[in-house]
């Protein structure tokens, strides 16, 4: 039985986030420059992106860039943005297949003008899509969108459109970038590392975390499957206890 076959539909999360954690180790294993592990983590994109459809996957989020990132090299920036545009470019059509819609998150007006408008563009080409919903983390940083949430309420407030005491976890949720999604219930992170490196710290409360030593350029559908599988062997109780939710 193959591992596609082993996930149970009936418990299969509706959003998976993954870190896309591991090009320049991979590059650095191999003798080449950093930039050679990002080009090679496009394909680890297509695999992944087209198991999440075959899976059945609704929501796949993948932290592609972060605020933090713009501190790298110039020559880093530089190619991963290029690198952008011409997988946007190349991938749509991917896309259209897969009847994948495209999305994204973050700081979007940093990116440079380029990659910003074939961004838009391809967003709108797969806005009619509806089998998976494919969104970039880009410029992206959980504590920005925290503070642009709290300022945008904070308008409301000051403009007496919202009261204070109307404040509740559903209007905080719908001032976040991700208001049209559900929390992910699976986030992935690849590469052996721990930690969420300011990923959806909101949305993640309740999320389940699966590390993998895999450098995200050789991560495959098979592996996205064997984090599914290992999803599935896991209760979650939500604060309850474990006859509660059997009960």
């Amino acid at each position: 039985m193959s591992l596609l076959q082993q996930i149970d539909k009936n418990k299969l999360p509706r959003h998976i986030a993954i870190i896309m954690d591991g090009n320049g180790r991979w590059a650095k294993e191999q003798g080449k420059l950093r930039v050679f592990g990002h080009q090679n983590g496009v394909k680890a994109v297509r695999d992944t992106v087209e198991g999440a459809v075959e899976a059945g996957v609704e929501y796949l989020t993948l932290y592609a860039f972060s605020t933090e990132n713009w501190n790298r090299p110039k020559f880093e920036i530089a190619a991963l943005m290029e690198l952008l545009v011409s997988t946007i470019n190349r991938e749509t059509k991917t896309l259209m297949e897969n009847d994948v819609r495209l999305n994204a998150i973050g700081n979007l007006e940093a990116l440079p003008a380029k990659c910003y408008q074939q961004l838009q563009e391809a967003i709108k080409k797969t806005s009619a899509n509806k089998r998976c919903t494919l969104t970039l983390a880009l410029s992206y940083s959980s504590r920005w969108e925290i503070v642009e949430a709290v300022r945008k309420i904070s308008e409301q407030v000051k403009n007496g459109l919202l009261d204070p005491k109307d404040i509740t976890e559903e209007v905080f949720s719908g001032q976040l970038t991700t208001a049209n999604m559900p929390d992910p219930e699976l986030m992935i992170r690849t590469s052996g590392e721990h930690r969420i490196s300011n990923y959806l710290l909101y949305q993640l409360a309740y999320s389940e975390l699966y590390f993998t030593q895999k450098l995200w350029p050789d991560f495959r559908r098979e592996d996205l499957f064997e984090a599914i599988i290992d999803y599935q062997k896991r209760e979650r109780r939500f604060g309850m206890t474990s006859e509660q939710v059997k009960s």
